[in-house]
């Protein structure tokens, strides 16, 4: 079975948002290169021949090649097919053999001497009796379609000699209308990280097998990739049962069963009390987005807490969202005290002074079974004093969510950093993870004890204990202020249902993600909410 991951198209009627149905991937575990690796000898120690999965993996390379060329005038389209030293130059060979005998023009060029393959790729390779060339004779401009078949997935160092400069040679042809299809993973991307390993081929397509890979969906790769085809090719059904999987694409089948669903017999507060504390006034719209994407995500009650001149501004602006006046911490501690107030959001236009400050310690030391999401100015000021508040978090026993972007995690690793550096319980080094996305987000989730949601083009969420998810297909329409402010409002108001803290974050990315597909091009902030109503009656 062939499953395309390309963007489904997203639809508008007569200017009018209208709800969606959405499919959606039901393989949701991403494989390291390493799992996967072990994944494949699993499969082969089962019974299953190593030879027949290189079979069928060539077939659908072979398949989506023929789908490319497929628009061409040309009677005979002429297909180049580079081959590495490995299996991945074995899927390549399979797929030139099957190319050729549907009759396509089909010259295969080698990284090394094929003569020295070794096990099923040294078959395929004794199979395809076509033309073969080194690959320093590779001239993209003799050809309509590049099949790169050199490194797989589990690539470890940087491309190196002939292959930089045949990766600089494709890269010009496809700048001038040549067309490339990956097999597992576009040459020179880390199927670990998505990071470029020195220099690395764009392709128009990447075909890979049985699971993903987070270098598939981890910015740069997923750019790279262009548009993914995962293909079963015959692993046994159960092969990860025994596997300890902790990578995740993030969609409804990571967390759908868990999404909130309103009953009959529900009232408010059985749907949970969203407090958002309001930054000073002139400063309260990103307050009062996050509110909004509370409310909006299903919060049976939202209140907005701040100044009473700052809850001047609001009172003009909202009618479902309640106010609260502060004159300080005491009063928000005090209003605190009520239980029934499930989940906090505090950080959107919060500020940096002292009372800011004042104002997050109340809520990070308030009833240790409220959930918290922290974002924008919170986390700033929690890089200030890691150690402490790093403490706080631990000792609760309620969900703390941590939402930071780029700029906000750079700043949390440097407080840890500093503050850890005379304690002997220091956590792991940065420099560690330095070159992984992933990694460093699930460092930061085992430092602190929260749950990180590190925010971008490739969002992803990270427990203490490992578990993440990786998100995909995120317009660049959400690079826009007040964006993130109703990102941390959704999980607070699905956090308030009682979704569990992995699972929230991963659908309030996701949901927040599809909402902004659905405003489009010339969104602000202010749409998205009302766009997530859309999205969620599509689910």
């Amino acid at each position: 079975m062939l499953l395309s991951l390309a963007s489904d198209p997203l639809r508008h009627h007569h200017g009018r948002m209208t709800a969606l149905m959405i499919s959606w991937p039901k393989t949701r575990e991403l494989l390291t290169p390493d799992e996967m690796a072990r994944a494949d000898a699993a499969a082969i120690g089962s019974g299953v021949s190593g030879l027949a999965l290189m079979e069928k993996a060539g077939e659908v390379v072979a398949d989506v090649a023929a789908s490319l060329v497929l628009p061409l005038s040309r009677s005979k389209p002429r297909i180049a097919v580079l081959c590495g030293p490995g299996n991945n130059g074995g899927d390549g060979y399979v797929a030139a053999r099957l190319l050729a005998g549907r009759g396509m023009a089909v010259i295969c060029f080698t990284l090394g001497d094929p003569t020295k393959l070794q096990g099923d790729a040294a078959s395929a390779a004794a199979a395809w009796s076509g033309a073969c060339h080194a690959l320093r004779a590779f001239d993209p401009d003799m050809f309509d379609l590049v099949i790169d078949a050199l490194f797989g997935a589990g690539l470890t160092r940087d491309l190196e000699g002939e292959a930089v400069e045949v990766a600089a040679r494709i890269y010009d042809w496809r700048n001038r209308g040549g067309r490339v299809l990956a097999v597992d993973m576009p040459s020179g991307l880390d199927g670990r990280t998505g990071r470029v390993r020195g220099t690395a081929v764009e392709a128009d397509a990447t075909v890979t097998f049985f699971r993903l890979k987070p270098g598939h969906v981890l910015m740069p790769g997923r750019a790279l990739c262009g548009d993914l085809h995962l293909a079963h090719i015959g692993m046994p059904e159960g092969l990860l049962d025994h596997f300890a999987v902790a990578t995740f694409l993030n969609g409804p089948a990571l967390w759908g069963e868990h999404l909130p669903k309103a009953e009959r017999q529900d009232h408010k507060y059985a749907r949970g009390h969203v407090l958002v504390v309001s930054g000073p006034v002139f400063h309260t719209g990103a307050a009062r987005l996050a509110a909004q994407g509370a409310a909006r995500a299903g919060a049976g009650l939202v209140t907005l807490a701040g100044t009473t001149a700052a809850l001047s501004e609001h009172a003009f602006q909202v009618t479902a969202i309640m106010c609260a006046p502060l004159t300080g911490a005491s009063d928000l501690i005090r209003l605190l005290a009520d239980p029934r107030k499930t989940v906090v959001v505090i950080g959107p236009g919060l500020g940096l002074d002292e009372e800011a400050r004042s104002l997050l310690e109340a809520v990070v030391c308030s009833d240790p079974a409220r959930a918290l999401v922290l974002d924008a100015d919170a986390l700033t000021l929690m890089a200030g004093d890691m150690q402490r508040f790093c403490g706080l978090i631990k000792s609760r026993s309620g969900t703390v969510v941590l939402t930071p972007h780029d700029g906000e995690f750079k700043r949390l690793a440097n407080g840890l950093a500093r503050q850890f550096e005379s304690v002997s319980q220091a956590p792991e080094s940065i420099s560690q993870v330095a070159d992984s996305k992933l990694e460093q987000a699930r460092w930061l989730a085992a430092s602190t004890g929260a749950t990180v949601l590190l925010k971008g083009a490739d969002s992803l969420v990270a427990m203490p204990d490992g578990r993440a998810s990786i998100a995909t297909d995120l317009p660049a329409e959400l690079a826009t202020a007040g964006s993130g402010d109703v990102l941390a409002g959704i999980i607070g108001g699905l956090l308030a249902q009682g979704m569990p803290a992995f699972e929230a974050a991963s659908a309030a990315v996701w949901l927040h993600g599809r909402a902004g597909n659905l405003a489009g091009r010339g969104l602000v902030a202010d749409d998205l909410p009302t766009a997530l109503a859309c999205v969620l009656a599509g689910l």
